[in-house]
């Protein structure tokens, strides 16, 4: 399995999400993709085979990354991820035919013998969620904030101005240019549109992203050919909904002087750059159309010398202003975020997690003390807790671990303890930690509700104590305790939470949810120690 996870696939730069993200929707998992592209880009491994299973482990879906004898192809589900020409790709398969789609967004129809001859018989596979979940509408409610608020702009515009043919012509076109633009702006910034990629690349001689961060496409230091676009389409557009008649003279005669810019840029992508960006053409068709429109509008010179250049004026420098000082911030966000997934993989890289452990300073007579335990006791990841009843911070630790535990309670085993005084008859929350000792001892079927209901739901002292309070405490009971306050005392752990890991302190810079990051790496340690184990012996 280790040559599937660390193949070649490492070094590959195609980003592999969107194929992963349909099959999870076709899987039922609609609602965790989003998840999954934060885990997948930030995994040190991406973008690895391995990456992608590991990610899926942490939502907890099932998975499997297998390579399958092309003989048993047939017994395949009718959907799954595999590798086929050295790409990962989403294939569809029924009686007859085989479908597949490529990371590029290229669907291809295959009959069983071509997809095998160019399978290399590795698949990925998920369980099908076949749990009702609600459909993840934030991308539908996004769309509806944005749009309402231009939709109702325009229908004022349209019942209180008087638009003729040309000016509605003109709008319509503006707002054409302005979604055009909007996506040559997203290509200069690095967020790549997956339809809008298929356009761009449909064969070698299209590449808009070529194009638009080409160098020869900047203008000065603050301005590029492709804020031009997104600039001209928004003053058009709001000018013409403010003054639709003075507007639609000013844009249609700005379109005729900027055929020769236009012209300039159908040279730069023939000749120097010898690449076509199709947005860039489509904005030039627009401009090119309304500059037609102005030229047949029989418009006079004194109709142009009357315009009322006001409603032009404040949309000019409104969205200029909005556009100069928004767009260093935009610029900004998308770099925090590309370092805040740089830091990610940082963090999540286990040989740093574990450079960052320390070893306990005395460890024996650790493995004597009994606290409360939950989880899979032979698991690889073995955490310890220890808390005290009367530390807000240890409500935190307790719920994080216990979440933990109970997202993957198969690799996790958790073990909490208590740093308290038996001695100290004056600290009123003694009783907790003595109570949920001896529950976990006389009825543990209980021990989980006991300290939920304390950590996690915060009872009153009172309230908790009427409903969970022993009143007699065995000696085997107060025994323990004071070898978990002895054993804290002589590592010099004067503090609550203490958390352990494997036998070794758990380091400061982490939280304790962030060990679902490095389940595999536990695993992979413990196998290697026993193999030294066995070569040893």
């Amino acid at each position: 399995m280790n040559e599937i996870i660390h193949d070649d696939f490492l070094k590959k730069k195609v980003i592999m999400i969107n194929v992963v993200k349909k099959y999870l929707e076709k899987s039922q998992y609609a609602n965790q993709t989003a998840d999954f592209e934060d885990l997948f880009l930030s995994h040190p491994n991406y973008p690895s085979v391995f990456a992608i299973t590991d990610s899926l482990n942490m939502l907890s879906v099932e998975n499997i990354a297998i390579k399958i004898p092309k003989e048993q192809f047939v017994e395949l589900p009718d959907f799954f991820l595999a590798i086929f020409r050295r790409d990962l790709v989403l294939v569809s398969k029924n009686e007859n035919s085989i479908s597949i789609e490529t990371e590029a967004g290229k669907k291809e129809k295959l009959t069983f013998d071509e997809f095998l001859t160019d399978w290399d018989e590795i698949i990925i596979a998920v369980e099908p969620n076949n749990a009702i979940i609600a459909k993840n509408e934030t991308a539908s409610v996004k769309w509806m904030l944005y749009s309402l608020p231009i939709i109702a702009i325009i229908i004022m515009s349209l019942l209180y101005n008087n638009y003729n043919l040309n000016t509605i012509v003109l709008l319509l076109t503006s707002l054409t240019g302005l979604f055009i633009s909007v996506f040559i702006v997203r290509e200069e910034l690095g967020l790549k549109n997956e339809i809008v990629s298929k356009f761009c690349n449909a064969n070698s001689n299209t590449s808009c992203s070529s194009v638009i961060n080409s160098g020869k496409s900047a203008i000065t230091k603050w301005m590029h050919f492709s804020d031009l676009p997104l600039l001209f389409f928004s003053i058009s557009t709001l000018s013409l909904l403010l003054q639709p008649k003075d507007s639609g003279l000013i844009v249609g005669l700005l379109c005729l002087l900027s055929i020769p810019v236009i012209l300039y840029s159908f040279w730069l992508q023939k000749f120097s750059l010898k690449k076509w960006c199709v947005l860039c053409l489509a904005v030039s068709f627009v401009v090119i159309l309304q500059a037609f429109l102005f030229g047949f509008a029989n418009e006079t010179v004194s109709d142009i010398l009357s315009v009322n250049f006001y409603g032009f004026l404040f949309s000019f420098l409104l969205c200029t202003f909005v556009w100069l000082f928004g767009k260093p911030i935009l610029q900004g966000k998308i770099k925090a975020e590309k370092d805040v997934l740089d830091l990610k993989k940082l963090k999540r890289n286990y040989s740093v997690f574990n450079s960052l452990t320390k070893e306990i300073p005395v460890l024996s007579g650790f493995d004597q003390l009994e606290g409360l335990s939950f989880g899979n006791k032979e698991a690889d990841a073995q955490l310890t807790i220890i808390i005290s009843p009367s530390c807000g911070h240890c409500h935190k630790a307790f719920e994080e671990a216990f979440e933990m535990v109970s997202k993957f309670p198969k690799k996790m085993f958790l073990n909490v303890l208590f740093n308290i005084n038996p001695d100290n008859e004056k600290n009123p929350y003694r009783i907790v930690a003595e109570s949920l000792l001896a529950i976990d001892k006389l009825i543990p079927e209980k021990t989980e509700e006991a300290i939920i209901d304390w950590h996690i739901k915060k009872m009153e002292l009172e309230t908790w104590k009427k409903k969970w309070i022993v009143e007699f405490i065995d000696m085997k009971t107060t025994h323990q305790l004071y070898q978990q306050y002895d054993w804290c005392l002589e590592n010099g752990f004067n503090y609550t939470p203490v958390k352990i890991i494997n036998n070794k302190q758990f380091p400061n810079e982490y939280e304790i949810s962030d060990l679902k990051y490095f389940l595999n790496d536990f695993s992979e340690e413990k196998r290697a120690m026993e193999n030294i184990i066995l070569i040893q012996a």
